[in-house]
């Protein structure tokens, strides 16, 4: 039985010069990577753009990662900073998520919903809401809720990516889910999160 290597593990065999591992770093933070840039700018095959510099500049700098530190915070804080430098030259167009999906940005799978028809196109319909309500926040909210909830970082991990202090985090996060609990509830989403939740 094999053993998946850990982030580290392929850091050090990369660093070696193998290009297996180069790949299989890739192949494992490629998916998410695009997934943030796209929530971040809004275009999905910029977002592949900005992914694919983050990689580059990730491998160019290789030997700078702390391997206390896990690889998914240090590679995101690289990509957060390639985004917001093109942010910065260039203010993004709203784009609809709708159009995102039709373009190949995955939703969720209605398999992992589960239960009747109805409950699962009121699923669905709450998460194209969410997805919609997620653009209209401050790009630095969104982000912020992708990595904690989509993500899965913690707040630490959130502060060290988007170059921030915890506190500042916590507010982004608070003041997303009270943003994102307003826009749902005016779309008559009743069940939406409470702002101090």
């Amino acid at each position: 039985m094999s053993v998946t290597p850990t982030d580290a593990e392929l850091v050090q065999q990369a660093l070696g010069g193998s290009q297996a591992a180069h790949h299989a770093l890739v192949a494992r933070y490629a998916t998410p990577a695009v997934n943030l840039a796209t929530r971040m700018v809004q275009d999905r095959a910029l977002a592949e753009d900005l992914a694919q510099e983050a990689f580059v500049r990730a491998f160019e700098r290789l030997s700078t990662y702390d391997q206390k530190r896990r690889f998914a915070s240090w590679f995101f804080q690289i990509l957060h900073n390639v985004t917001i430098d093109h942010l910065r030259h260039k203010r993004p167009a709203i784009v609809s998520l709708d159009g995102l999906e039709e373009a190949g940005h995955p939703g969720v799978p209605a398999t992992s919903l589960g239960g009747a028809p109805d409950a699962l196109a009121e699923q669905a319909a709450l998460v194209r809401a969410v997805d919609a309500a997620l653009s209209r926040i401050r790009p630095e909210y969104r982000e912020a809720v992708v990595l904690r909830y989509r993500e899965d970082l913690s707040v630490q991990e959130i502060a060290d990516t988007m170059s921030v202090p915890v506190g500042t985090v916590k507010i982004y996060l608070y003041r997303a889910r009270k943003e994102l609990a307003s826009i749902l509830s005016e779309q008559g989403w009743s069940n939406a999160p409470k702002s101090g939740d």
